[in-house]
């Protein structure tokens, strides 16, 4: 794994940055599969990655704040 840094407007990264913590998501990891998403030749692995996300996105969450408040 690299350490890189990017030039990116504050606004942005704490529009993304904030969702991704809501989502319970890694926002480096995010990242690295948008950039795969646009590397990637094979449109398979694109569509497969936009079904998963989409998944993720439609599931069925509960926040808690305790594994206490579930039992």
């Amino acid at each position: 794994m690299v350490v890189k840094s990017f030039n990116i407007e504050e606004h942005v990264y704490k529009k993304f940055s904030d969702f991704c913590k809501g989502q319970g998501l890694s926002m480096s990891k995010q990242v690295e599969f948008f950039m795969r998403s646009f590397i990637e030749s094979d449109e398979k692995v694109r569509e497969n990655y936009l079904q998963k996300l989409e998944k993720i996105r439609g599931g069925k969450f509960v926040r808690v704040k305790s594994l206490d408040d579930l039992l």
